[in-house]
């Protein structure tokens, strides 16, 4: 599933949300885009700053290694 990455208006990352949430803010004036590559959005207005611990995990496989972030909910 894609994710979009999150910056606080202070430019702090925040936990990535999903495209839908992402088109809401935008279409609302709730946020503005940060960046293009990647697609990063900037919210407009002050939040707590919440965010999840994420643990690296490494697939060391035969020919490639494979890498993703981990939470208690996602992968």
């Amino acid at each position: 599933m894609q994710k979009v990455l999150v910056v606080n208006k202070h430019g702090r990352p925040l936990m990535p949300t999903t495209p839908r949430k992402a088109r809401k803010l935008l279409e609302s004036g709730r946020a503005k885009i940060y960046a293009r590559r990647p697609f990063t959005i900037q919210l407009l207005y002050g939040c707590r700053g919440y965010t999840q611990p994420v643990t690296l995990g490494i697939d060391s496989g035969y020919q490639t290694v494979g890498y993703s972030a981990v939470t208690e909910k996602e992968e």
